[in-house]
């Protein structure tokens, strides 16, 4: 009981927070010094896509894995020479390094615009760049907030325990989207982000080797599927390999992924659990049949997921520059702040 009313009031201070952070934010925050910014982040965006597709779920990915553990501050692009980042944790250690380059290149572009160079953060960039390649992939176009600080601190300890894990009930999820002022309907809307991307065998093995002493494979997952999972990761594969989240339409930004879920093609646990679970079923039901509806669900759940532990005054950094106390390089075992570079 006290568990959850701690809960509880953690969840009531998260919405105080994002109060206060959608008032920070606003649209159009650089209309006056880069007015542009929105312009030339899209078509750097579009450049890398061109380049590569793993770009959208990579940048995608980031930006979700930023904000979830020190709010979205960029932290995650800073760069540590001994590697003591956040990007060096157990749990970004997959993060894949085209999402990380797609930030890189567009403050690159944003910095070559005359009055632009070092006026947009880092964080407004990698905001940006996750809704281009939501749109750019066949989902929503939404406005994005701007006016973000750069954070100061990033460490592997700081993602200890921040992130969703593949295993988690929808307890867990709930719980820990929670703590980061998300409603359930949110965790729901932003696990269709699988929709694009794709998993590690390792992060879903043991749904298809060894479930429990008894079966095998999880009874949650579609027979065909588990077949095909095992053509896909057999036993001992090399841990590289990766498999689409989406086995319907892996390379655009749709509704599949909960019609899947339907049909117990949920690639990790904590996918299938959302429709197995009576409690978010409906809501995976709805998704699956009403496009609009997750469409919108989607963006206002990114919107809120944006505003998560802004930064403000001497919180953060505002010009996208490397922390005063050391060089851009990352030299003398100091942070650098690395979307700074192309």
């Amino acid at each position: 009981m006290e568990s959850t009313h701690n809960l509880l009031r953690l969840a009531a201070f998260q919405m105080t927070l994002l109060a206060m952070a959608s008032a920070q934010l606003r649209q159009n925050y650089y209309s006056s010094v880069c007015p542009g910014v929105e312009d030339i982040v899209r078509g750097a965006v579009e450049r890398k896509l061109q380049q590569t597709f793993i770009a959208a779920p990579g940048t995608l990915r980031l930006f979700f894995h930023d904000c979830f553990v020190r709010g979205c501050d960029a932290s995650v692009m800073i760069s540590d020479s001994k590697g003591n980042d956040e990007r060096h944790s157990s749990d970004d250690i997959s993060l894949a390094g085209d999402g990380f380059d797609t930030v890189v290149k567009a403050k690159a572009a944003v910095d070559a615009v005359a009055g632009c160079t070092n006026q947009v953060s880092c964080a407004d960039i990698l905001a940006l760049a996750a809704r281009d390649v939501v749109s750019l992939t066949g989902g929503p176009f939404f406005p994005v907030e701007l006016g973000r600080r750069d954070g100061r601190t990033s460490t592997r300890a700081g993602v200890r325990h921040k992130l969703p894990l593949p295993g988690f009930t929808l307890d867990q999820l709930n719980a820990m989207f929670a703590s980061r002022g998300l409603s359930q309907t949110d965790m729901i809307a932003l696990s269709g982000a699988h929709t694009i991307g794709f998993s590690h065998c390792s992060r879903f093995s043991s749904r298809i080797y060894r479930y429990s002493k008894t079966r095998a494979v999880d009874p949650a997952m579609n027979n065909a599927y588990a077949l095909k999972l095992r053509q896909d990761c057999p036993a001992g594969v090399d841990p590289g390999v990766v498999v689409n989240l989406d086995l319907s339409t892996p390379q655009v930004f749709d509704n599949a992924y909960f019609q899947n879920l339907q049909t117990g093609m949920g690639l990790l646990a904590s996918d299938q659990v959302l429709f197995t679970d009576t409690r978010s079923r409906e809501t995976v039901n709805l998704f699956a049949t009403n496009r609009t509806a997750f469409d919108e669900a989607f963006a206002a759940a990114m919107i809120t997921l944006g505003r998560v532990d802004l930064k403000t005054g001497s919180q953060g950094r505002f010009d996208g520059t490397a922390p005063p106390s050391t060089g851009r390089d990352g030299r003398r075992g100091g942070a650098a702040v690395i979307c700074i570079f192309s």
